[in-house]
């Protein structure tokens, strides 16, 4: 597959009053055309801020210190303010967490969805209405030329997580970034959402990146996973091999503490131990090692690098980033 997005050396700080966050540190990865990734990792990792970086969709006290982001060998990250407004939207798709926060309350829903395709695709008003119509049928909201004169508040979470769906694709964009989603819905509307996105990714052949704190929600979804813990990557591999073959033991922690059906009643969910780094000083060494059994003397005084597991294919693109080896371990 051809190479849409390449991301090297990403790092991304928040200038505080006592000094500095450090929330993205050499942060590398590529994405094919097509391809859907999931960035997973506890809250704080610096995942949504790693995506956030790729089109500087960050505050003001953000900076992005050093790296290279290139969609389709396009610069992204020497573009003036300008040049990125035609970046988003039209090429990269933005998919939030919370609807109701990031959908105006005071817009109706046809004015929301139709103000990018007059900006990006110089549609008439009249135009880009009965285009954001198609998409609201096409994301499974009925009865759409009514629902462009409604208000955020009339709609349910999950039918605004479906104009925000919609808001994303209309652009026909070349890549979407979904922020957890889901995380505000419940189960039912959750699956549905999942299903949703995995149609629409098949039907326009976009690549997408989806970011979680679930593991499992990612089964059966994705090409491939990328593990983050303190703004770094610490694995990475196509589904299968980091469900059948964890080398980090950040990832075997996370897979262990999925419930599971054949679990016993008595038996309590497995928990990692310890506290996230602190990302008030920039990393020197393996940013796990106070929460690792596996640690050895090295891990506390070298930080690891990201490199290919011993024997992976090219194909699965198994990269780990720990000095131990795991697999006699687990």
């Amino acid at each position: 597959m051809a190479t849409l997005l390449e991301v090297k050396n990403l790092e991304t700080r928040f200038k505080v009053r006592s000094g500095f966050i450090y929330a993205v540190n050499g942060v590398s990865f590529s994405l094919d055309k097509g391809e859907m990734l999931g960035v997973v990792g506890e809250s704080g990792c610096g995942k949504s801020v790693t995506m956030m970086s790729l089109i500087k969709l960050l505050p003001p006290a953000a900076q992005i210190t050093n790296g290279s982001v290139k969609l389709e060998g396009t610069e992204l990250t020497t573009l003036n303010k300008k040049e990125l407004n035609a970046v988003r939207g039209a090429r990269v798709g933005m998919i939030f967490q919370d609807p109701m926060t990031s959908l105006n309350p005071f817009l109706k829903i046809g004015l929301q969805l139709a103000e990018g395709l007059v900006y990006h695709k110089k549609m008439t008003m009249a135009e880009a209405l009965k285009r954001s119509a198609a998409y609201l049928d096409m994301v499974g909201i009925s009865n759409s030329a009514h629902r462009l004169n409604e208000y955020p508040h009339q709609l349910s979470g999950g039918m605004r997580q479906r104009v925000m769906i919609a808001m994303a694709l209309l652009s026909e964009p070349d890549l979407v970034i979904a922020d957890e989603p889901t995380t505000a819905l419940d189960v039912t509307i959750q699956a549905q959402i999942v299903e949703l996105v995995k149609d629409l990714r098949t039907k326009l052949n976009t690549s997408i990146i989806w970011i979680t704190h679930d593991l499992s929600l990612l089964a059966g979804m994705v090409d491939r996973i990328m593990v983050m813990y303190g703004g770094a990557i610490v694995e990475e591999a196509v589904l299968g091999d980091i469900y059948k073959d964890p080398r980090h033991p950040y990832t075997i922690g996370l897979l262990n503490s999925i419930p599971r059906l054949s679990a016993s009643n008595s038996k309590r969910l497995s928990t990692i131990g310890g506290a996230p780094p602190n990302l008030f000083v920039k990393p020197t060494s393996c940013p796990f090692a106070p929460r690792c059994k596996y640690k050895l003397d090295r891990c506390e005084k070298e930080n690891p690098v990201l490199a290919t597991v011993p024997g992976a294919s090219s194909d699965s693109r198994h990269r780990v980033a720990c000095w131990a080896d795991v697999r006699d371990k687990k």
